[in-house]
């Protein structure tokens, strides 16, 4: 941590975690060839310290949610405002302030079938200040979510990797009462305890752990490591619109999710039909992947590039 970088142990502890976020601590131990009290001492100290935290992600297809991408384009003094308060909001996730502070980037979860008046599609736009507003719902998912990001899940030897990896199930996921508060409680500490998740969702501990595991083994919830994209050497990190040929998305939102730079990639509606988050080390790596990387890649038609200046939110906690 000296260098201002994660080390090689705290890289392993991340990539575990990804994996199975809530492991036990011996059960990492034991693929990672270190004691019990080692792994829970970094833990720890990397979570109190703020530089990684594990998080329950709700996947919104399996709860019958959709993702909405919003770019928000306003006046310079009025966008880190505006980025507090859809931060606040309880149905959005990664808001992110972007390109010299005129621009926001936010996902929004929302149910399939929303009421109109309801949707922040239709109250951003009387927002004084907001010089224009797209939207864009995700369509398919290339790179991110339980996979997490190459740049930072690649510490581990494909043995490892394996003896960590949660069996695949069949089990089909039911809402029951109670679901969205325990959701609500994993998404600020993956790793809570079953007496912490009892209380904040008023359920017994028994109730608690059954749930869990339906939400974890239907898919409609899985484990993502929050950590600063700068601490795994990249800290120049910025959006991409790609417009893309038709007959080429399915194959460049593979190419994309093979790149080591992207943590994130998906189809899209839109002017613009292939988004993706990239971390780079500096200008000159950027313009690299620009210029190669996405270069090289048939049928991307355009490429808009929105550097990343500040993140108010992330995994729906500010």
């Amino acid at each position: 941590m000296e260098s201002g970088l994660l080390d090689d142990l705290d890289r392993r502890l991340a990539h575990a975690l990804q994996l199975d976020g809530r492991a036990s601590f011996s059960t990492i131990a034991a693929v990672l060839g270190v004691s019990d009290q080692t792994i829970a001492r970094r833990y720890r100290k990397l979570r109190s310290s703020g530089v990684l935290r594990v998080v329950g992600v709700p996947e919104a297809a399996r709860l019958g949610q959709v993702h909405w991408l919003v770019r928000v384009r306003c006046v310079p003094d009025a966008a880190a405002a505006i980025a507090a308060g859809l931060a606040r909001r309880a149905d959005t996730q990664w808001v992110s302030l972007m390109s010299g502070g005129t621009e926001i980037v936010c996902f929004v979860r929302a149910p399939l079938r929303e009421e109109a008046d309801g949707l922040l599609l239709g109250q951003l736009p009387k927002t004084p200040r907001v010089v224009s507003m797209t939207a864009y719902r995700l369509l398919r998912r290339f790179a991110g979510g339980p996979a997490g990001w190459p740049g930072r899940s690649n510490a581990l030897s494909p043995a490892e990797v394996a003896a960590l990896r949660r069996a695949p199930s069949d089990v089909v996921y039911r809402p029951e009462p109670g679901d969205a508060d325990l959701l609500a409680a994993l998404a600020q500490d993956g790793r809570a305890d079953m007496s912490t998740l009892s209380v904040a969702t008023g359920r017994s501990e028994s109730t608690v752990r059954r749930r869990l595991e339906v939400l974890r083994s239907s898919g409609a919830l899985y484990f993502d490591v929050e950590v600063d994209a700068a601490l795994l050497g990249y800290p120049l990190t910025a959006t991409l619109w790609l417009t893309v040929a038709p007959s080429a998305l399915e194959s460049a939102g593979r190419a994309l999710a093979s790149h080591p730079q992207v943590a994130f990639a998906a189809a899209t509606t839109g002017p613009a039909n292939l988004v993706a988050n990239v971390g780079c080390r500096d200008d000159a790596a950027l313009y690299a992947y620009l210029a190669d990387d996405l270069g090289g890649l048939p049928g991307v038609r355009q490429v808009e590039t929105a550097p990343m200046i500040r993140t108010l939110k992330r995994f729906g906690t500010v």
